[in-house]
């Protein structure tokens, strides 16, 4: 009993399933369905049809080399029949087929990363092109209404720091009267 991978597609094939077609130089070709029966008489290419495993992995959207894909060659060798044997090919079969789920799930993680990379890049050139949309001109406004309140602010703290000082009249006049100088009266107000 051998499980046969479709031509067209390479999905599975199994036993008493699919369409089986031969050529006039003795080729089989084994179908999974009609659907890829019908593309192949139409002689369509499987790398060029976007569903098909050949399209994925030619695109780069599957894992296209592996050595894990070494083990699914067809062998055409007749092999002696092991108890023994068959029980370690069936334990071997299980624990392949797991590494390849796995490397094949972090190969499209990394792919999908990618993407995502990109998306964000691209979301923020968006952003930067057309942040008028998001930021409205009034906010501008107030923005330089606030730079000018906190300038005007810091003009009157500078004028604040000046000390004025407070002389009585009726002194500096009885100075003046005597003769005394300004710089006289200026030393007396300290």
């Amino acid at each position: 009993m051998r499980i046969e991978t479709c031509y067209f597609c390479s999905s599975k094939v199994y036993p008493g399933h699919g369409i089986t077609f031969v050529r006039n130089d003795c080729k089989t070709f084994k179908f999974c369905r009609s659907k890829c029966h019908s593309a192949f008489k139409r002689k369509k290419n499987p790398r060029k049809v976007r569903w098909t495993k050949a399209y994925r992995k030619a695109s780069g959207k599957e894992l296209a080399v592996d050595p894990s894909f070494e083990f699914e060659k067809r062998r055409n060798i007749p092999v002696k029949y092991n108890r023994e044997l068959w029980t370690k090919t069936v334990e071997a079969m299980k624990r392949i087929t797991e590494i390849k789920e796995k490397r094949q799930g972090h190969f499209i993680m990394e792919r999908l990363r990618k993407g995502r990379d990109v998306e964000i890049q691209m979301d923020v050139k968006d952003v930067q092109r057309n942040i008028g949309l998001i930021r409205s001109p009034a906010v501008g406004l107030k923005e330089r209404r606030a730079k000018e309140e906190a300038e005007e602010a810091a003009l009157m703290e500078e004028d604040d720091e000046e000390e004025i000082t407070y002389v009585d009249a009726r002194l500096m006049e009885k100075k003046l009267e005597e003769g005394a100088s300004f710089k006289d009266i200026e030393m007396m107000a300290e």
